[in-house]
């Protein structure tokens, strides 16, 4: 079994895609119409061929308060490795993205925390 496909829900495909490209630096990998929505994924940059993130339109309602609550508790819906959290927390922060948790020490990890503006938060973390 292999990891070759995970999904967030976004409220907006397209500001997601422009998001999660041109500021977080994924690769759009594939686009497919599918009426009102698309089948739309990224991927890393440095793994092309490794597992794609779908951006999934968020049409089911019960999708939609578990997202709204996930957000509102400052849970993130996923979480992203870096190589250096503190580096990386500066280069977002200098595109404008907003913060709920600055680089912090938790263990062997540092993490931060952040909104994609698609309602969901999101970590980056280093080992």
């Amino acid at each position: 079994m292999k990891v070759k496909l995970s999904s967030i829900t976004v409220t907006d495909q397209d500001k997601a895609l422009k998001f999660y490209t041109e500021i977080l630096g994924f690769v759009k990998k594939t686009e497919i119409p599918m009426g009102e929505h698309k089948w739309l994924t990224v991927v890393s940059k440095e793994e092309q061929d490794g597992c794609e993130l779908v951006l999934e339109p968020l049409g089911f309602e019960p999708a939609k308060v578990y997202q709204k609550e996930l957000f509102a508790a400052g849970i993130p819906a996923t979480a992203f490795q870096v190589d250096d959290t503190q580096k990386e927390y500066e280069r977002l922060l200098g595109l404008g993205v907003k913060f709920s948790m600055q680089p912090t020490q938790m263990g062997p990890v540092i993490l931060a925390v952040f909104d994609d503006t698609c309602g969901n938060n999101l970590q980056i973390y280093q080992v």
